[in-house]
């Protein structure tokens, strides 16, 4: 009888260590996942639907499939982050017309034209890419990252000249130690 009570307290304390191992697992998991979406408090806008109020006719017409498309998102902070994923996973012409729509909210945004050019680089529509991190920089001269991306669109476009330019500023300017260690390693490979 001992041992048969032992088996059972055994099994009921492995249970419980088995349910807080999946809870702390799962908990992390969807902790990790619902990363919210940072941005300017300007920028961020209330969800379009109020679900605590139920759903009507008009929010069953906003569920439909179209509301899901690209182009019916109308939050800037979602639309950014729709536009770094479709850059990390190569999409780049979706990439691209996110970019685009970014800044018809924000025409300003020296991050979002540094974004764009580089895009539209990898797209091989490197004319365009570097209008528009022209267009960054005269909005912007101070900014490190877009020197160093107008660098190195440059320099994969062979304009040696150009590329050295925009990377010598790009280690002269700003502060972040990265972007400036970046730059000397390209300086250092260019012809």
């Amino acid at each position: 009888m001992i041992s048969n009570r032992k088996f059972w307290i055994s099994m009921a304390v492995f249970q419980v260590l088995f349910a807080l191992v999946i809870f702390v697992t799962t908990r992390d998991y969807y902790l990790r996942k619902a990363n919210p979406v940072s941005g300017h408090p300007a920028t961020m806008s209330s969800p379009a639907l109020d679900w605590q109020s139920g759903i009507n006719e008009t929010g069953i017409a906003q569920l439909s499939t179209s509301a899901f498309s690209d182009s019916a998102i109308q939050d800037p902070a979602e639309i950014s982050r729709r536009a770094d994923e479709f850059f990390t996973n190569g999409q780049y012409e979706r990439a691209a017309n996110a970019y685009e729509r970014l800044l018809t909210f924000d025409s300003k945004n020296v991050e979002v034209h540094n974004n764009l050019g580089l895009t539209l680089h990898y797209l091989g529509r490197s004319g365009e890419a570097l209008r528009r991190l022209d267009e960054g920089i005269a909005l912007d001269p101070n900014n490190q990252r877009i020197w160093l991306t107008l660098g190195f669109v440059n320099s994969q476009l062979g304009n040696i000249q150009q590329a050295r330019t925009a990377l010598t500023k790009a280690t002269q300017i700003g502060s972040d130690p990265s972007i400036r260690q970046a730059a000397n390693k390209m300086l250092e490979s260019l012809p």
